[in-house]
């Protein structure tokens, strides 16, 4: 048995209000046309998971909200202030507390970025995975069945995908 990272970086967020504090910072119309594709692409290829930590920013929870609709199974969601912004380091240090079996972390770059490199004992082909834009969701794999053990190089690649991949966009 293997334990299954879904890792999500929210969606495109809004500009709109420059006097906006960056944590109140909502979804743009294409951010909330992307993460209910995402959410479904994830459904589809059988990842959804049964918990999933999410930075409590509103961006990210945002995202979770309009992907949940389209998973079949409701889980157990943590929404954790320590994942606002966190480094790779501190999403790894939040992994390692998980008990589902498939965890979805929802958070923001760059650690988000760095952590799905940083997983990984090579760079993936995909020309987008190494700067992970909006709503980048990679399905790494693990061989291990407890979150405490994951470390660097570790993972193994399952999926990748990105919305311009889905929707037919060259952004």
């Amino acid at each position: 048995m293997t334990l299954t990272l879904v890792l999500i970086r929210h969606a495109k967020s809004s500009w709109d209000d420059p006097f906006s504090e960056d944590h109140a910072r909502v979804l743009n119309t294409r951010g909330r046309a992307a993460a209910p594709v995402m959410g479904r692409w994830i459904a589809e290829k059988g990842y959804c998971p049964d918990q999933v930590l999410c930075s409590d920013a509103a961006r990210t929870v945002e995202t979770l909200a309009l992907m949940l609709p389209e998973w079949p199974i409701q889980p157990q969601v943590l929404t954790l202030s320590t994942l606002y912004h966190a480094s790779a380091t501190g999403m790894i240090d939040q992994l390692r507390k998980a008990t589902g079996q498939t965890v979805a972390l929802v958070g923001h770059n760059p650690g988000i970025g760095s952590l799905a490199c940083g997983l990984l004992p090579a760079r993936p082909a995909h020309p987008r995975y190494g700067d992970y834009p909006t709503c980048a969701t990679a399905i790494i794999a693990f061989k291990t069945t407890d979150w405490s053990k994951i470390g660097a190089a570790q993972g193994t690649l399952v999926d990748f995908a990105i919305p311009a991949d889905l929707m037919g966009r060259n952004d």
